[in-house]
């Protein structure tokens, strides 16, 4: 996809919003048309078993995404359902149970698990060549060397999101909030992999607005609702929203949403709650020169990158691809 030209339709506006939903279509596009040749050339039946343990709501949202997803490009899911009371060595037996079955290409345990199964655990016990979600730490090694690997979906996407609407990602400074082992560290690893320049700022950064006013790319990913503002951005700067946070306060939807805050006021009295960003949207749109919408940025891209490595599993596994 080309570099977009922004034109600014709103002048209260400043910030180009980046579609994070069509991006993600068009990967998700790609992924069907990889699962329908497997099918037609090689007879495999690309399959992704989702594992979710308990009955968090967000959780629950989430695997269901997952597996719309699955439907329209075309992969098989399974849907593994455990109750809370499940323990770690029943989930160990399972995950062991999906390892061994050829027909299942990806294996996805839905995080955060209940506090008394052992997560690591989990996750180490997931076969390398099946861990979609790219967390066993066989994955991790190979993307901190630049091998080839399962890189987790959320900053996976990103890269996506970037280099489709051509921004540029070689010789950028780019600042990382966050240093989360899903999104914050490999994020870090990709844009090095890239050429930029990366600072990771986290919870002990001294003056944290003087670090991250320094980046042309600035991706946040610290789960605190509107926190990054006006004095964290750089003018002209693309700002890269992972937060997914729940806003029920209408006072609150003011100060973030400006404008746009009734729409936002509407949604809360219809569901209880909007959906936030880490980035203060009202703020950073008087700044940046682009940033990712929340919901519409991000969110959809994790979606579509795990379709994308639910392909590739199925093709390094046969030796389709190397």
């Amino acid at each position: 996809m080309a570099a977009q030209t922004f034109t600014n339709p709103n002048p209260a506006r400043h910030a180009e919003l980046l579609d994070g939903a069509a991006v993600a279509a068009q990967i998700k596009l790609e992924a069907a048309g990889d699962v329908e040749r497997l099918w037609n050339d090689h007879q495999v039946k690309v399959c992704l078993a989702a594992v979710l343990v308990g009955d968090d709501p967000a959780s629950a949202v989430y695997v269901r995404n997952k597996i719309k997803a699955c439907e329209e490009v075309g992969i098989k899911s399974e849907h593994h359902a455990l109750p809370a009371s499940t323990n770690s060595v029943e989930l160990l037996q399972l995950i062991a149970s999906l390892n061994e079955r050829d027909d299942v290409d990806g294996i996805l345990v839905q995080l955060p698990l209940p506090a008394e199964v052992d997560a690591d655990k989990i996750i180490e016990a997931v076969d390398p060549q099946k861990d979609v979600d790219g967390f066993h730490p066989l994955n991790v090694g190979r993307l901190a060397l630049g091998k080839i690997a399962f890189a987790p979906c959320t900053p996976a996407g990103v890269i996506e999101l970037l280099d489709r609407l051509g921004i540029p990602i070689a010789g950028a400074s780019a600042c990382v909030v966050g240093r989360s082992q899903i999104v914050g560290r490999p994020m870090a690893q990709l844009l090095l992999q890239r050429d930029a320049t990366v600072t990771v700022c986290h919870s002990r950064t001294r003056d944290l607005a003087a670090v991250t006013r320094e980046a042309d790319l600035l991706i946040v990913a610290i789960g605190r609702p509107g926190f990054i503002g006006r004095e964290h951005i750089k003018p002209g700067a693309t700002v890269i929203d992972v937060g997914m946070n729940n806003v029920t306060d209408q006072a609150t939807a003011r100060q973030l949403f400006g404008a746009d805050a009734e729409k936002r006021i509407a949604t809360i009295s219809k569901r209880g709650y909007t959906l936030v960003g880490d980035v203060n949207p009202a703020e950073a749109d008087a700044v940046a020169g682009r940033r990712t919408p929340v919901p519409g940025g991000v969110g959809l891209l994790t979606v579509a990158m795990l379709m994308r490595n639910t392909v590739k599993a199925a093709k390094l596994r046969r030796g389709i691809i190397k």
